[in-house]
């Protein structure tokens, strides 16, 4: 059974957020499957992790670039797991199909968007009735994750 982790953005953007993250689960010695909900989301946050720092390097590839099976962090639009990673991000609205062959999904969600709430909300009650183990994160006022529930 996979952990599921939804994190509300309120306070900080997916492309302040996710390279944090990213840095964390190498640090871990885990891989990473980026999942995002369209091809141009993809492209956007190849560009991103690219030049997120200055003083940084987050090693990476997306979908259609060859080597999907040794990236550390993959992106794509796609639902399968090539490299056998540890860790699934699903962003933007991203299906969550296949969650059981990864250790962990992080379910970012924008707090603004209506609609990507809603999505959220739906995803945390066929989780919890699949009988995965899920927790809700929220941001503080000082940016800090606090869990919620």
């Amino acid at each position: 059974m996979a952990e599921l982790l939804f994190y509300h953005l309120e306070r900080s953007t997916l492309e302040a957020v996710l390279p944090q993250l990213l840095e964390k689960t190498l640090e871990r010695g885990w891989t990473a499957v980026v999942r995002a909900g369209s091809p141009e989301r993809v492209k956007a946050l190849d560009a991103h992790l690219w030049t997120y720092r200055d003083d940084a390097f987050l090693p990476h590839g997306a979908e259609g670039e060859g080597y999907e099976d040794i990236q550390p962090v993959l992106l794509t639009t796609g639902t399968d797991n090539p490299s056998g990673a540890n860790v699934l991000f699903a962003v933007d609205g991203a299906d969550i199909t296949g969650v059981e062959t990864y250790q962990r999904c992080v379910l970012m969600f924008d707090g603004a968007d209506p609609a990507a709430v809603a999505r959220a909300r739906e995803h945390w009650k066929t989780v919890k009735a699949d009988g995965h183990d899920a927790t809700y994160w929220q941001q503080s006022e000082q940016g800090r994750w606090e869990k919620k529930a």
